[in-house]
C-alpha cells in the first residue's frame, strides 16, 4: 500500500523533511568569507590602538622627523589678542630663524588638549622655549573662548582649518607636539597629550639635542 501512495502525498511530507533540513544546515562558507575583511579590519585597528596607547608614542613612524617642516603659512586665530596686540599667525619660515621651538597641534574639542594645556602654560612661563600652536579643524569662536579660558601659552596661533597643513606634518591626531631645531627641521615627534613625566624624560631632552644640532 506504500507503493501506492498518491504524489500529492509525496510531496507533501518530503517538502517537509526537506525545510526542516534546510534550517538545521550550518551558515554557508560564502557568508563566512565575507566577515574576513571587517575581522581584519578590526584587528589592524586593535594593532594601532595598542602601538599608540604605550609607553612611547613617539616610536610611532613619522617619516618627517630629521626633515624641515613642510612650506606653510597660516592666518592667525580672529579676535585673538596678548595685552591688546593681536596674535599672529605663522608660516614655516618662522621656525627656522635659529630659535628651537615647540610647534602643538590642538583644539578646542579635545578632551586631552585640556588636560595637557596647563603643562603647556607652564612650559611658555618659563620661556625656555617658544611654543608655536596649530589649531585643527576647530570653530575660531570655540577655540578663542578655549584660550581665553585657560590661557594663551603661545607665541603664535595659525589656524588650520581644513587639516591640511597638519596631514602635511604626518600628524595622527590632537594633541601632538613637534620639536623643530633653529633650522626648521623637525627633530622629535610626541603623539597624544603630554605630561610631567612626558616632558621632563622626552621633550626636555629632545630640546636639548635641538639646540646643539642648531
Amino acid at each position: 500500500m506504500d507503493g501506492n501512495m498518491p504524489v500529492s502525498e509525496l510531496t507533501k511530507d518530503g517538502s517537509g523533511a526537506r525545510s526542516a533540513s534546510a534550517s538545521s544546515r550550518p551558515p554557508r562558507r560564502g557568508a563566512i568569507w565575507a566577515l574576513v575583511p571587517a575581522i581584519v579590519f578590526a584587528l589592524l585597528a586593535l594593532a594601532l590602538f595598542v602601538r599608540l596607547q604605550g609607553d612611547d608614542p613617539s616610536k610611532v613612524p613619522s617619516p618627517l622627523v630629521g626633515r624641515p617642516v613642510p612650506d606653510f603659512a597660516l592666518p592667525g586665530l580672529a579676535g585673538l589678542k596678548s595685552e591688546g596686540t593681536p596674535v599672529p599667525g605663522f608660516a614655516a619660515s618662522d621656525l627656522a630663524k635659529g630659535e628651537v621651538s615647540l610647534v602643538n597641534v590642538w583644539a578646542s574639542w579635545c578632551v586631552p588638549c585640556r588636560e595637557e594645556h596647563p603643562l603647556l602654560m607652564q612650559i611658555a612661563a618659563q620661556q625656555a622655549v617658544k611654543l608655536y600652536g596649530i589649531n585643527y579643524k576647530d570653530e575660531q569662536e570655540n577655540a578663542r573662548r578655549f584660550l581665553g579660558l585657560l590661557g594663551n601659552p603661545y607665541h603664535a596661533v595659525g589656524v588650520d582649518a581644513q587639516g591640511k597643513t597638519a596631514i602635511e606634518l604626518g600628524f595622527y591626531g590632537v594633541p601632538e607636539t613637534f620639536v623643530v631645531n633653529g633650522k626648521g627641521v623637525i627633530t622629535y615627534k610626541w603623539i597624544g597629550p603630554m605630561t610631567p613625566e612626558v616632558i621632563e624624560k622626552q621633550i626636555i631632552p629632545a630640546i636639548t639635542a635641538a639646540r646643539k644640532a642648531s
